[in-house]
């Protein structure tokens, strides 16, 4: 029989292998994190019709003949290449951008994934859409262990934050330098000598209260070594609610606490260190952003430690670039719950697909390097979408285009080669 007819029987096969992957690749153009295949084709082996001779006695050297015996399928590559972000805006969906694969679990296999499609089920399990458990670490009072085994990622539906005392007050913004006109009465001349802030405070069972910190102008203090003088000296006081101090007594001849005011900045003494923090009553406040210059006062809290207690009872939650899931508590606060783990391989062209966007490893691919989104080689998540399919359908159809043309083209090699058998049988009548 001639070669020819097994030669378009192996392309006939070949293109109908490439008609398959392309149709498959356009099946799966809306499947989130599905990556395309492409088909690569090898000649098959070649039968030698002469060999190859050397030069020698004058002659010139010959080439070998051969006669190729069709094309085989060499392999089946995926492209691992970004798909383009559709954004949903729930936060349990997950997008990688850049390299990685998500891990979840089936029975006690780890598979992986582009797609980040997850949910928090009734237990609390951090899961994908067909029921495997999300792979990372769940928070222990807020800190993850990113160094111990992944496991699965639970919701501490119905923990608690314990209630903290506020210790520390943080002030921002300047107090005036102008020199008091009258010491009877420091809140004249159109500038404001004496001001109040009030401070939102917690107590140690997470009860809140106002204290109201009263800071009033005084007079310069002047260094014994001149020219190094107090710029501003303010003196504070710490008022309840009721408007009575909160401080103890000052016994004569100690004042109440003051800030003393160097060249605009809070200094211990005239000529001395800088003051970032003093000790006023039960707090701590932290005047590293203070100033004293000319002209208003507009002193204010920036920011105060301390909270009331808080539960986690809902599923409100957040997503970090690195895959951190953030949780708020009914008092406002936040804290991390738990962070999902990415895996990387050296070859991830030799993961194998085991349906619904899954893969699982090989002798090829390598093991799995697992470690947080965003660390060295891997890439960050992106909360509130997830990535497509990386199918281009314009290559695709121009692909079953080719395939189509190919098979065509081959299956005319079939209908030749038996016209011409038809010739040789016909010979004999």
């Amino acid at each position: 029989m001639l070669r020819s007819l097994y030669s378009g029987i192996s392309g006939l096969n070949a293109h109908q292998r490439m008609i398959d992957v392309t149709g498959n690749n356009i099946a799966n153009v809306n499947t989130t994190g599905y990556k395309s295949s492409q088909v690569q084709f090898n000649d098959t082996l070649s039968q030698m019709m002469g060999a190859a001779g050397s030069p020698q006695e004058g002659q010139a050297g010959t080439n070998p003949a051969q006669v190729g015996l069709g094309v085989r399928v060499a392999g089946v590559t995926a492209n691992f290449s970004q798909g383009s972000a559709q954004t949903t805006g729930k936060s349990g969906d997950m997008m990688i951008q850049g390299d990685g694969f998500f891990i979840t679990r089936s029975g006690n296999e780890n598979l992986y994934t582009r797609a980040g499609s997850f949910f928090f089920d009734a237990n609390g399990v951090l899961t994908n859409s067909t029921g495997e458990p999300v792979q990372g670490w769940t928070a222990d009072d807020g800190v993850v262990n990113s160094a111990a085994k992944p496991g699965d990622i639970r919701m501490p539906l119905g923990s608690t934050i314990p209630p903290e005392a506020t210790t520390k007050v943080t002030l921002k913004g300047n107090l005036s330098s102008d020199d008091v006109p009258d010491m009877n009465n420091p809140s004249n001349s159109g500038t404001s000598y004496v001001t109040t802030i009030p401070v939102k405070v917690y107590d140690a069972q997470g009860g809140t209260k106002t204290v109201t910190a009263q800071l009033t102008r005084v007079a310069n203090t002047p260094t014994p070594v001149p020219p190094a003088v107090a710029s501003s000296t303010w003196e504070v006081d710490l008022l309840d609610e009721s408007g009575a101090s909160v401080l103890p007594p000052p016994v004569p001849p100690a004042t109440l606490p003051r800030i003393l005011f160097e060249g605009g900045k809070p200094v211990v003494a005239p000529g001395g260190a800088a003051l970032t923090s003093q000790l006023i009553g039960d707090y701590t406040f932290d005047l590293g952003d203070i100033s004293s210059y000319a002209g208003n006062t507009d002193a204010r809290v920036f920011d105060t430690d301390g909270q009331a207690a808080g539960a986690l009872t809902s599923l409100s939650y957040t997503v970090s670039d690195s895959g951190e899931i953030i949780g708020v508590y009914s008092n406002g606060l936040k804290q991390t719950l738990g962070q999902v783990a990415m895996a990387t391989f050296k070859n991830v062209a030799g993961l194998e697909k085991v349906g619904n966007s899954m893969f699982r490893t090989t002798v090829n691919s390598g093991y799995a390097q697992v470690g947080e989104p965003g660390s060295p080689g891997m890439g960050q998540v992106i909360s509130g979408a997830l990535e497509m399919s990386n199918v281009d359908l314009a290559q695709e159809f121009t692909n079953l285009v080719v395939a189509q043309r190919g098979f065509q083209a081959n299956s005319r090699i079939i209908t030749t080669s038996d016209e011409i058998l038809q010739e040789l049988v016909s010979m004999k009548r």
